[in-house]
């Protein structure tokens, strides 16, 4: 019944009653009774009346009792149901932006430190353990370029190095093309400075390859092959799972405030699962199709089926707007859905500033 079910099949009252029980487990994590919500402010229906509203949310699917004299808690559907349409969202307050901005600034200019940085902090501030996806390609690539060279080695290959605007210098391996000389190494490496001077990777990416497949590059078919090939490496348009970072902080915040030795087996399984870092990854690059924050809640996500957790994520984007990571939290399904959002979301858009150069 639930697969169609929508809030417009609610009257006022199962609404209002459904939005109180959710809100009162999200807030204790244990079960809500009829007494304690004909006790609530502004309520003046009897527990009989509550009784019976919650044995029809029940069979909507939408609640469910654990013990038989216990109250009710929202099922996955039912929190799903809340989520879409009851949850008043609040803004991350201003206090909380400066506090977030010094503290990933504090981290200093390497990208690492401050991804490490975001994950401890979405940890502590949401009360789950902080995800960060690092970005598809090099955090480098936010960054200008400066000048670009080849170096010709042994056993078919070639060192790229690349000298970046702030000072970085970043060298790469990658195979070198058949027939390719150490001259035209050179004269791929000088094609190169000269387009991507003062430019990022991706803004310059698309004028070379342009230039080259029209004739225009003076360059030989083989160096024509190894910058293609090195582009298409760089600017991150191969994506290797393998390749991509996760950060996982805060595991020690999910132990808190555990209810019951069913919380303990939870967390043991949630921990399994955080220990398969593919899986994650794959996870949060689901969250690139989406336009913004993007919630699983249990087994919406098979990787967490067992240890019944939430998953709340959110993209971050490079300076054109290219989506090149995501950061995220993880916990129970009673996490604070209501502060979790909007300090992911703000979160995602620090850190795709910062890594950019933003401020």
């Amino acid at each position: 019944m639930t697969q169609s079910f929508n809030l417009s099949d609610l009257d006022v009252r199962a609404r209002s009653i459904f939005r109180d029980i959710v809100e009162g487990y999200l807030e204790t994590g244990v079960p809500v009774g009829s007494k304690t919500l004909a006790l609530s402010e502004g309520r003046s229906i009897s527990p009989a009346t509550i009784r019976s509203t919650m044995a029809e949310l029940a069979r909507y699917g939408l609640l469910a009792s654990p013990h038989k004299s216990a109250g009710r808690i929202p099922t996955q559907a039912g929190l799903r149901l809340f989520v879409d349409g009851l949850l008043e969202i609040g803004d991350v307050s201003a206090q909380e932006r400066k506090s977030l901005e010094a503290q990933l600034a504090a981290a200093g200019q390497a990208p690492d430190q401050m991804l490490e940085q975001a994950s401890g902090l979405l940890a502590g501030l949401a009360g789950g353990a902080g995800l960060v996806l690092t970005p598809s390609a090099p955090a480098q690539a936010s960054v200008p370029l400066k000048h670009v060279e080849f170096v010709n080695l042994d056993e078919g290959q070639a060192l790229v190095v690349m000298v970046y605007e702030d000072g970085q210098v970043e060298n790469r391996l990658m195979p070198r093309p058949d027939g390719l000389l150490p001259a035209s190494l050179e004269r791929a490496g000088n094609f190169l400075s000269a387009r991507l001077r003062g430019r990022r990777l991706e803004e310059a990416r698309a004028d070379i390859l342009e230039e080259i497949a029209q004739g225009r590059a003076q360059i030989d078919a083989a160096a024509a092959n190894l910058i293609k090939q090195g582009l298409a490496s760089w600017s991150g348009t191969e994506k290797n799972t393998a390749e991509r970072s996760l950060i996982v902080r805060g595991r020690a915040q999910l132990l808190d405030n555990l209810q019951a030795q069913t919380d303990l087996e939870r967390i043991r399984l949630l921990f399994e699962d955080l220990e398969r870092k593919e899986d994650l990854i794959a996870l949060l690059d689901r969250a690139e199709t989406a336009d913004g924050i993007k919630i699983f809640i249990g087994t919406e996500n098979p990787l967490f089926s067992l240890s019944g957790s939430s998953v709340v994520v959110a993209p971050y984007r490079d300076a054109a707007q290219n989506i090149i990571g995501a950061v995220g939290v993880i916990g129970p399904t009673r996490i604070n859905y209501a502060r979790v959002i909007p300090m992911v979301d703000y979160t995602a858009r620090l850190v795709g500033n910062m890594l950019t150069g933003k401020r």
